[in-house]
């Protein structure tokens, strides 16, 4: 679940849409509290209006056995009331100053995201403090997001999309954290109590494990003291991370009966870790395989046969494990004959490899798009903290093309080949397709 509380104001989406800086213009700077919290900061005062991205490593993997959805609950109800304030005078005080904050809980990580103007930039962080140092987590509060999330919870288990993603990441991943809704079950759900959401909040928020980014009208001096103060109460440091999970998807078709004129595809293997020296590789190989309209799974098994409206693949690196992933939906009739097209097509791009021309076709359109990522203050220092978590170096926004341009024919047909695994490709089929069934 993505949980978030959001509240946008109409002269908020117009700073924000305003606050653009080119590509070539990103200078991004290191600020170091006095403290010892590490942030990037790219300046620009044309428009008094700040981003304000803050993401903790960890995220819903870090759930205490027996209490799978804790992380998710306690972030959905961060800003359900704070300090003297319950949750209806926290987000009248939010919205009175036109700031917005949101909280989401992910399989890695908690991500805060704060946008302010610069009037009211003191009064705007300190209420976000009071949400991430004095939370209430009443139990009115509380009840209320529970009852949000067992009704996710209950319409993911009708969803067919849902259902063959869970049943593949429980093939992949087990009873790893991975393996399972990061929502919780019903019963999991249930038991989750306010001093559950306390023990999860100093689990998850902690000082070694933030990374920080801010885009926008604020000076180090400014950024630095603004960071200490609302950050350096914190806890130190927190739990033990997840245990690396190896995906034990190794080949096969599931099928899972659901009564449905279509069926929904998911299929993958192991895949690749993000800060491999040949990521950039498999990540234009993916864009010719499946991550493009123009790519070759679309071209076959839509364009050619007309057996879906789309298909795609995508790389997945998490923090503890990596896959490839692809997904499509077809009629019930021919399902069978579009997943061995999935399967003809995965072998062929391993036994044939990838064109001079796909090559270049595929580099042109990621360079070319590349600079599009860059569309406000907040797209930009989301960018900017997920390049720190991954070990990027700050001038890799400069250098990202380039590094494009450097793969040759030779490496990404060697990338293809010890990447992509026919042999292991895992098929899960949520529907009633005829003339398959599972292996």
């Amino acid at each position: 679940m993505k949980s978030f509380i959001l509240s946008l104001t109409g002269a908020f989406m117009t700073v924000a849409m305003l606050s653009m800086p080119a590509l070539a213009q990103i200078d991004v700077q290191e600020v170091k509290t006095e403290s010892g919290i590490e942030a990037w900061l790219v300046e620009e005062h044309s428009i008094p209006f700040t981003a304000l991205e803050l993401r903790f490593r960890g995220g819903t993997s870090l759930d205490r056995t027996g209490k799978r959805g804790e992380v998710n609950l306690m972030m959905a109800t961060l800003e359900e009331g704070a300090a003297d304030l319950d949750a209806q005078e926290f987000a009248k005080a939010r919205d009175s100053l036109a700031a917005d904050f949101s909280f989401d809980a992910y399989s890695d990580t908690v991500t805060i995201s704060a946008r302010f103007l610069t009037e009211n930039r003191d009064e705007a962080v300190a209420l976000l403090r009071t949400a991430i140092m004095e939370p209430r987590f009443d139990q009115s509060a509380i009840d209320r997001v529970r009852g949000q999330v067992l009704s996710i919870i209950d319409s993911d288990a009708k969803s067919p999309n849902d259902i063959a993603s869970a049943t593949l990441n429980a093939q992949a991943f087990g009873d790893h954290p991975y393996g399972s809704s990061a929502n919780g079950t019903p019963e999991s759900v249930a038991g989750l109590t306010s001093d559950d959401m306390f023990a999860a909040r100093n689990r998850t928020l902690v000082k070694d494990q933030v990374f920080v980014a801010a885009v926008g009208d604020i000076t180090p001096t400014e950024l630095s003291a603004l960071l200490d103060g609302l950050l350096s109460d914190l806890p130190q440091s927190g739990p033990e991370p997840a245990k690396r999970v190896e995906p034990k998807l190794h080949g096969g078709i599931t099928v899972v009966p659901f009564e449905s004129p279509q069926s929904v595809v998911m299929f993958g293997h192991s895949g690749i870790k993000r800060d491999d020296p040949d990521f950039v590789a498999a990540y234009i190989a993916n864009e010719i395989l499946g991550g493009r309209r123009e790519s070759r799974l679309m071209h076959e098994v839509r364009e050619k046969r007309g057996l879906t409206y789309g298909i795609g693949s995508y790389l997945v690196p998490f923090d503890h494990s990596e896959v490839v992933l692809g997904q499509f939906s077809s009629s019930n009739a021919v399902a069978a004959e579009a997943i061995d097209v999935v399967k003809e097509e995965w072998r062929k791009f391993v036994a044939e490899g990838i064109t001079s021309e796909e090559l270049e076709v595929a580099k042109t359109y990621l360079t070319g798009a590349y600079a599009l990522r860059f569309d406000g203050n907040g797209p930009i220092a989301s960018i900017l903290v997920g390049m720190q978590m991954v070990g990027l170096d700050r001038d890799y926004i400069l250098l990202r093309n380039a590094l494009v341009e450097a793969v040759t024919l030779d490496d990404i047909n060697r990338v293809v080949r010890d990447l992509y695994k026919p042999q292991d490709l895992t098929f899960v089929v949520v529907g009633q397709p005829e003339d398959l069934k599972s292996e």
